[in-house]
């Protein structure tokens, strides 16, 4: 009996290694099993195009002792939270950790005027970035979106400095820093011929909140223009 009546009879013997028959079942398995493997990835979920994007985080600071710049802070957290995809964490400067910073993809802090400047607590804070939490030298807050807000006695008592004051030590860090409800961020006047803080003084601190949030979403999706 000749090799092709063989072969014809009992095939599997005849597929050597070398032969254009073994090739082909190979090729014919490796691509099984790829399918296979490409099959149960997108069974279990480890290949999913459709998987949100995960929230950005906002931390909205603040030192207040008379209760004016806590309410301020809180309207911030409200413009963040009017934002899909941005969550936000609330705290007085003195309560916030490493973690709560460095996790941050956006910090707006709040401070009274305290003789044209910010308070010491908020100086302190900003001091905590390297003498306590080490941000140098790997500029660990580089990249992040940054923004002020401050309350004041009078109309001219020096907020616009309080938070220029602010956004330089946000600028010294590499943030980027934007502004909202006002040129350098939101403020209130507490004293004098505007006593308390008005409605629409909360409404521009939302505005704030709601752009940094807005510029911290776009900038991790990298749709920024």
């Amino acid at each position: 009996m000749n090799r092709r009546r063989l072969c014809a009879l009992v095939p599997s013997p005849c597929e050597s290694i070398g032969s254009p028959l073994a090739s082909i079942s190979r090729i014919r398995i490796l691509g099984s099993l790829l399918l296979s493997a490409l099959l149960l990835a997108l069974g279990s979920g480890a290949v999913s195009a459709d998987e949100p994007a995960p929230p950005v985080k906002v931390l909205v600071t603040y030192h207040s002792l008379s209760g004016n710049t806590e309410r301020m802070a809180e309207a911030v957290a409200d413009g963040v939270k009017s934002v899909p995809g941005a969550d936000v964490l609330l705290k007085r400067v003195g309560k916030v950790t490493a973690d709560d910073l460095f996790s941050a993809d956006a910090v707006v802090v709040g401070s009274p005027v305290y003789w044209s400047n910010m308070s010491g607590e908020v100086k302190t804070f900003f001091d905590n970035w390297q003498f306590k939490f080490g941000v140098f030298p790997d500029f660990k807050m580089k990249n992040k979106i940054g923004a002020a807000f401050a309350t004041g006695g009078q109309v001219s008592s020096g907020k616009e400095v309080t938070m220029l004051t602010i956004l330089a030590a946000m600028l010294g860090n590499q943030m980027i820093v934007v502004s909202g409800g006002g040129a350098f961020g939101a403020s209130a006047t507490t004293e004098g011929d505007s006593p308390g803080i008005d409605n629409q003084e909360l409404a521009d601190a939302k505005l704030l909140g709601k752009r940094v949030a807005e510029v911290a979403v776009r900038f991790k999706a990298g749709s920024i223009k």
